[in-house]
């Protein structure tokens, strides 16, 4: 089934009528402001709940917005979510495919995205998503700590980007974003980002039932290794990938003067060990800002 909304085709063919990812109830209320609310900076000044702000903040578009596409890409966007970077995509690609789970997701994209001619939206699990092209980019935005949720292999997380690579043309490139397990917030007292529990990825995650795990800078090389690409190269946004407010590279460290943490770019309650302004200095001294990053957005080629 074909279905329209404004310029945004919605494509449910692959759908199994099954929405198994949701924040809860306040995702009915975020389709509703975004079906008849266009101006998003609108909504999130007078709707200062943080899951409003999370899904539709322009600020999440940072994490693309810098980075150089190839002319007239054409773009998979997996685990689009609520819309957050489909946006500056569309701005970038010559199209773009978005695949998520999620139908109410779905349509709180098309609603939000809904003047973007050159986007359609799958409702589907990528896992069974048979799509016949191929892409320059495909972009794993918060997707590849989910992996073990929809792909039953012994390896989820190397098996899962194989499976990318076979939807990339030659040379295409796939461009992840990712927590780092060992990022500095977290020993400084937050909470895990996906089990909102204190020290979980630091401590290897065995008191969660959740599957979600994040990486180190080097375990999330030898996945990728593992998984056969031939190259990747490392980015560092800061302070996360969610709300990034500046990104560096290996040719591009911070000095000490760079970077300023903002509590209130975090949702959850911090035991606010040490001061983390203090502690990311310090490690900025000492060269090691790249395996304390709090997240890494990492291009791979393939």
């Amino acid at each position: 089934m074909i279905k329209k909304i404004d310029a945004i085709t919605m494509d449910y063919s692959f759908y199994s009528d099954k929405d198994s990812y949701s924040d809860g109830d306040i995702e009915n209320d975020i389709l509703e402001l975004v079906k008849n609310e266009s101006d998003v900076d609108k909504i999130i000044r007078e709707d200062n709940r943080w899951p409003v702000l999370y899904h539709l903040s322009p600020v999440r578009q940072n994490i693309l917005e810098w980075y150089d596409f190839e002319e007239n890409a054409d773009v998979l966007e997996v685990g689009a979510g609520c819309g957050a970077i489909t946006g500056v995509l569309s701005r970038k690609a010559n199209h773009v495919d978005c695949v998520d789970l999620s139908e109410r997701r779905c349509l709180i994209n098309a609603y939000r995205n809904r003047l973007c001619q050159n986007v359609t939206i799958y409702v589907a699990n990528f896992n069974k998503l048979k799509l016949e092209k191929q892409y320059d980019y495909i972009t794993l935005i918060g997707v590849l700590e989910y992996a073990a949720y929809y792909t039953d292999t012994d390896n989820p997380y190397v098996d899962f980007l194989r499976n990318i690579r076979k939807m990339l043309k030659p040379n295409g490139k796939v461009l992840i974003a990712i927590e780092n397990k060992y990022g500095l917030k977290y020993w400084g007292g937050q909470t895990e980002d996906h089990t909102g529990m204190y020290y979980e990825s630091i401590t290897g995650y065995h008191r969660t039932k959740s599957k979600v795990r994040t990486f180190s800078k080097e375990g999330l090389k030898n996945i990728i290794i593992k998984a056969g690409y031939k190259n990747c190269n490392f980015y560092y946004p800061f302070p996360d990938y969610k709300f990034p407010q500046q990104i560096f590279s290996d040719a591009y460290l911070p000095n000490v003067d760079s970077v300023t943490y903002n509590d209130a770019v975090y949702d959850n309650g911090a035991l606010n060990m040490f001061d983390l302004n203090d502690a990311v200095k310090e490690i900025i001294d000492d060269g090691l800002f790249d395996i304390f990053s709090n997240s890494y957005f990492v291009e791979v080629e393939a």
